[in-house]
């Protein structure tokens, strides 16, 4: 009591800390929350999917294949660097440079704004423009015109083949261009799509060229891959008659295409199936085709020949046991590929169509 006669009350808190009396939140609640959060994220996924496939068109309609199992980079396929240290030209000023012909010393190529170049004691200059403008964009591709391989014949002819336009001959030194094979030309029933590299007998009299598919044109050549549509084509071309011919079809993405030196057979890069055909065109298996070479480490483009007496092929992308490879994951599976699509389509808001 004080003096007041009153006792005090014990005050509620002092200074010592009170122990906390909750019960502790178990991890197996926290861990309960986790699990239902994914639960509902993958429901979600899962329901935008269904959705996306049951009312989003596919662009492609792919087929099923399997390739080879994948070759191993090693021995002469050993990765390297080399090509890291190789010097740029003309950075920023040849925009989309695909192929590369010489007469001389001079080189030329065509770049994406339908552009003839040539590259003479390291100075361009525009020799000629195959298309009308503008230019720039996919979209502008077809009227815009996209060279694509270039070829010069021994006589110093220069010749160019536009993945929209056809295949012209171009005068190195005026620049005027003449159209041999128009891309409006049917062949034996079927029309072009993607017209895509050419090559030339020595003496100028032939010209084979490539033709990827006549369902899916350059600026969807992605889809053309996934798709694994097998409609590219090997013709020919005869300066003297004017008259152009089927040699090989069912290629299944026919792209680069080489004479041999003793120009008795061609050899086409079939992309898609990550290979190279051969074709005779002389001697007893005129007529005739067989695999060249198979289950190459990557996709090959281009195909040119070497000063040793081999090839160089541009592989567009790497396939080895070391490595993923997208190609071969989705190959055998078209409803992965259909669905991947459908989002893609759905994500862009864009439309890819097939050649009608």
């Amino acid at each position: 009591m004080d003096d007041l006669g009153v006792r005090r009350r014990k005050p509620i808190h002092d200074t010592a800390t009170i122990p906390d009396q909750r019960p502790e939140r178990s991890n197996f609640s926290g861990f309960k929350v986790v699990v239902g959060t994914c639960f509902t994220l993958f429901l979600a996924v899962a329901a935008l999917l269904a959705a996306v496939w049951i009312f989003v068109d596919s662009p492609i309609e792919p087929l099923s294949f399997r390739y080879p199992d994948c070759p191993s980079l090693v021995g002469p396929l050993n990765l390297n660097d080399k090509l890291q240290h190789a010097e740029h030209l003309f950075e920023g000023k040849l925009v989309g440079a695909e192929s590369i012909a010489t007469i001389g010393d001079i080189f030329y190529t065509g770049t994406a704004d339908g552009k003839i170049i040539k590259i003479d004691n390291g100075k361009l200059s525009t020799i000629a423009t195959l298309g009308t403008p503008p230019c720039g964009q996919p979209e502008h591709e077809p009227n815009c015109g996209r060279p694509l391989g270039l070829c010069a014949s021994a006589l110093g002819k220069l010749f160019v083949v536009d993945a929209y336009l056809g295949v012209f001959e171009v005068d190195p030194n005026t620049g005027e261009t003449a159209v041999l094979v128009p891309a409006t030309l049917m062949v034996e029933g079927q029309k072009f799509g993607f017209l895509n590299d050419l090559t030339i007998l020595d003496n100028g009299s032939k010209i084979y060229f490539t033709d990827s598919s006549s369902r899916w044109q350059r600026q969807h050549n992605c889809f053309l891959v996934m798709e694994g549509t097998c409609d590219g084509r090997l013709l020919e071309y005869d300066v003297n008659t004017k008259i152009t011919h089927v040699l090989l079809s069912g290629l299944c993405f026919a792209n680069g295409v080489e004479l041999s030196p003793a120009e008795d057979h061609i050899l086409v890069c079939e992309t898609t199936m990550a290979r190279i055909i051969r074709y005779y065109i002389k001697g007893k298996k005129k007529g005739q085709h067989e695999v060249f070479a198979e289950n190459l480490p990557g996709l090959p483009d281009n195909i040119s020949p070497s000063s040793f007496g081999g090839y160089w092929v541009g592989l567009a992308t790497v396939r080895s046991r070391e490595a993923f490879s997208i190609v071969d994951l989705l190959a055998p599976h078209p409803w992965l590929k259909k669905l991947m699509f459908k989002v893609h389509i759905q994500y862009t808001h864009s439309e890819h169509k097939a050649i009608p």
